[in-house]
């Protein structure tokens, strides 16, 4: 069903059974399936192709020859319905590929709102990403990876699949992520390692000179202090029961299955 107030190009294609909501407009020889829903005002440019059980909500911008819903590039996938499902206020540019999910995982991937997904990134299958996220162009994200709220990933960025990327992270250029990258820091290289927190970004989002001073000696401790892994968990443990901005970063590094940058 596609509301009246929508604008649809002649020589675009949609099917009767997507479900296209108030004011979207539909560029020019895009095609949208039938399981396709998306979300009041959103913006399709031309050329872009969304297909399988993808979900966006209000007010996105898709950009040309984008690839919204295609199949899970994964030898597993046997055609399960699996979905995509992207939140409101997301700028996707050209180029983008996001795939759906598989049932071994979620059966979804997830994009939040407020992401700016620049120009040939791709997202890969039960990838789950949070808000407020910059994904800088060809960044490459495989199946699995987790990546928080106010990340920033610099362009040409690879990550290896089941990856977790905690919140307010930052990464170089060209860096090749193969280990999580605990909340707050900053990782550059191949192999990537840690380059100090992304203190700039907190400042930006808020974080008083308290907070960011708190975060400092936790990544000294985490990274210069000589302790193994586990004396430096043991000890965040214990400075976060009085300074709570750490307790992201405790529960992070208490969930880590791959090891982390470091």
């Amino acid at each position: 069903m596609i509301d009246p107030s929508a604008t649809v190009h002649p020589t675009a294609i949609v099917d009767s059974r997507a479900q296209i909501g108030a004011e979207v407009s539909i560029g020019p020889y895009s095609l949208i399936g039938p399981d396709v829903v998306i979300g009041a005002r959103t913006r399709i440019a031309g050329h872009v192709v969304i297909e399988g059980h993808t979900s966006l909500g209000n007010d996105n911008s898709v950009y040309q020859f984008a690839s919204l819903g295609s199949a899970p590039q994964d030898m597993k996938y046997a055609g399960e319905p699996t979905r995509l499902e992207i939140g409101s206020h997301n700028l996707i540019r050209e180029f983008c590929s996001l795939n759906t999910g598989t049932v071994q995982d979620a059966g979804a991937t997830r994009i939040g709102d407020h992401n700016w997904i620049m120009a040939y990134v791709h997202v890969a299958h039960d990838c789950q990403i949070g808000n407020r996220v910059i994904l800088a162009n060809n960044s490459q994200l495989a199946g699995h990876v987790h990546v928080g709220d106010h990340v920033v990933m610099g362009a040409f960025t690879g990550v290896h699949q089941f990856v977790h990327i905690g919140a307010h992270c930052m990464s170089g250029g060209g860096t090749m992520l193969r280990q999580d990258v605990p909340p707050f820091v900053m990782a550059e290289g191949n192999p990537a390692s840690a380059r100090g927190i992304n203190s700039e970004g907190l400042r930006r989002r808020g974080f008083d000179a308290e907070a960011i001073s708190a975060v400092r000696a936790a990544y000294r401790t985490l990274y210069r202090s000589g302790l193994t892994l586990a004396e430096a968990r043991a000890a965040l443990e214990k400075a976060a029961l009085e300074t709570p901005v750490l307790v992201p970063l405790v529960a992070f590094l208490a969930q880590s299955t791959r090891g982390i940058v470091r």
